[in-house]
């Protein structure tokens, strides 16, 4: 068994802290701007069909309860190859395995173009889903072998705005798409927004293998001293957690917090698909042109950027979770309030779907730095696969009520409501997964010092 190698220098705790931030620093200049691009074509790829439905659907004939069938048919085969696909990566490494992620949901996003009835749509969407599998909690598990605890929260921000940063740059891009290459060399305007929007994951995917390692010890970017320091600060802090309570692989699938987690990456999950898979359809609603809806769409994206990165900052700043989870779904929860009672006033419905985009996405980027502090090594990797697929399962659900939601009432009003309510659920369980948490720790505590 390897020894961790211990500081060789002496110095004072701050000494020690300003040096480690800086390192930490230096490592998240070196890593996240890449990583932070493949999350933004990750989501455009993914959500683009929102703005190709403004043509494709009258073209096909598809109703807005097809679309949202064929929408929620990339989570079916997502939620099936989750957990098995972020397995994989933790024992080969994330560089190949990003790298064929990537490559292989580029050639399906691009054949998307082809789509021609029902069952290609549902079939390519169900193909592209199994291809992405496992790209998110991947990223995260990666991430957690390169920064401590009280960086993640931060880093993980910096990663995660690459969901609102993608509809903010990709809104409007795709709202010209659909309006100036529409019919160019024969081709529809949501064709040309597949094929042009594909095509960089596969050009990154191959990037990925040149510039890619697998962790800090694989760089050349850092120093032996550097590299000794990165190990010894994670694994003290491995060995911390496990001190406390040491989990099985097991535990992944069965542990009451792994649990909770699942069912509050649910309600999370279930707004965002919301604002992902509609908001171009509730702004046409307004009766604008496609570019002008490109980018109105842009302002909810645009603002849940800058509120993911300052309330990422202040909960580490802060050491705190819990109510940096129940705040923004409590904002988020009004503001679709909001858009449900002030649907028809344009204005007022715009600033409730900024206050919703602001409310999830900043929930969601404290979030993802739970599992990371409450598990370590392959079961960490593989809860955070099991909390992420359970909780894309809202992908299955969201579009769905939406469609049915807007075909029998003519409004998208009811479906804002039930998307308020499950944030509103999802601060009850925030609150439950607190005392679970404390109640697991003390167990912990309590086995650790009988041993």
């Amino acid at each position: 068994m390897s020894t961790v190698p211990e500081p060789t220098h002496l110095a004072s705790d701050e000494a020690f802290k300003k040096s480690d931030d800086l390192l930490m620093k230096k490592i998240a200049w070196r890593i996240i701007p890449f990583l932070l691009l493949l999350y933004v074509v990750a989501f455009v790829d993914r959500v683009n069909i929102a703005f190709a439905s403004l043509q494709m659907n009258a073209d096909l004939g598809f109703s807005t309860v097809v679309y949202g069938l064929g929408a929620s048919m990339f989570f079916v085969s997502y939620f099936l190859f989750e957990v098995p696909s972020n397995y994989i990566l933790s024992k080969v490494g994330a560089r190949w395995w990003i790298a064929r992620i990537m490559i292989s949901w580029g050639i399906v996003s691009t054949g998307m173009m082809f789509v021609s009835n029902k069952p290609t749509f549902y079939a390519l969407r169900f193909l592209l889903g199994m291809a992405e599998a496992g790209f998110f909690p991947g990223i995260l598990f990666y991430l957690s072998g390169w920064f401590t605890a009280s960086f993640r929260g931060r880093v993980t921000g910096l990663f995660l705005i690459g969901m609102p940063l993608s509809g903010t740059i990709g809104s409007p891009i795709s709202g010209l798409i659909l309006d100036r290459m529409n019919n160019v060399a024969g081709l529809r305007g949501w064709q040309w927004l597949f094929l042009l929007e594909g095509l960089p994951a596969v050009i990154l995917g191959i990037v990925c293998l040149w510039w890619l390692r697998n962790g800090p010890a694989e760089v050349s970017w850092l120093t032996a001293d550097e590299k000794n320091r990165v190990e010894y600060l994670l694994t003290t802090e491995r060995r911390k957690v496990e001190a406390v309570a040491h989990y099985s692989l097991s535990a992944a699938f069965t542990n009451l917090g792994v649990l909770l987690l699942a069912c509050l990456a649910f309600c999370i999950f279930f707004s965002a698909t919301g604002i992902q898979f509609f908001l171009p359809l509730i702004i046409k609603s307004f009766g604008v042109s496609n570019t002008v809806v490109g980018f109105l769409s842009a302002i909810p994206y645009f603002a849940g950027v800058v509120a993911m990165l300052l309330w990422a900052r202040h909960s580490d700043v802060k050491h705190e979770r819990i109510w940096h989870m129940i705040i923004p779904l409590l904002f988020g929860a009004i503001g679709f309030i909001a858009v449900g009672f002030y649907l028809p006033v344009h204005w007022a419905a715009m600033i409730g779907l900024t206050m919703a985009a602001i409310g999830g996405y900043s929930a969601n980027v404290v979030f993802w730095t739970i599992p990371m502090e409450f598990m370590v090594g392959t079961t960490m990797a593989v809860a955070i696969g099991v909390v992420n697929s359970v909780g894309n399962l809202a992908g299955i659900a969201a579009p769905t009520i939406i469609g049915l939601g807007r075909q029998v009432t003519g409004s998208f009003a009811v479906p804002a409501w039930i998307f308020a309510g499950f944030l509103l659920l999802g601060m009850v369980l925030t609150f439950l997964f607190t005392h679970t948490s404390m109640f697991l720790s003390k167990h912990g505590q309590r086995q650790a010092e009988r041993k």
